[in-house]
């Protein structure tokens, strides 16, 4: 009987609180954490296209896709830059550590869901 009275204390207690929920999406969120990993955005004017991105992607969701050609020593080599599947991607950041030009970063941007697949992709 006493468990009875205590549940019932505490029952009674916690009807009188606000609810510890927020009511997303009517109501604007809380503030993100510091280092919070949202969608990622490429700065292709500083992208290189060195590919390393791609290479330590451990979700496969960036490929490095052929943009033009560019001329060196009278020879036409292929410029390719990143591709980035978002529904794909872990938001892990290795690809923003291991980018030599810093190219990469992970915004606060984490309300992704669209219709449409093509929303979903970073692309040059």
């Amino acid at each position: 009987m006493p468990r009875v009275l205590a549940f019932l204390k505490d029952f009674l207690k916690n009807l009188s609180k606000k609810p510890a929920t927020i009511k997303y999406p009517f109501e604007p969120p809380s503030q993100l954490p510091e280092g919070f990993r949202g969608k990622i955005s490429i700065d292709y004017n500083k992208c290189v296209g060195c590919g390393l991105c791609a290479r330590v992607c451990p979700a496969f969701a960036i490929e490095m896709v052929q943009v033009g050609f560019r001329e060196v020593s009278g020879k036409k080599i292929p410029v390719r830059k990143p591709r980035v599947d978002v529904g794909k991607c872990l938001f892990c950041a290795q690809c923003a550590e291991v980018c030599p030009a810093k190219a990469i970063t992970l915004t606060k941007k984490f309300e992704l869901a669209s219709e449409k697949k093509e929303d979903l992709i970073v692309q040059p």
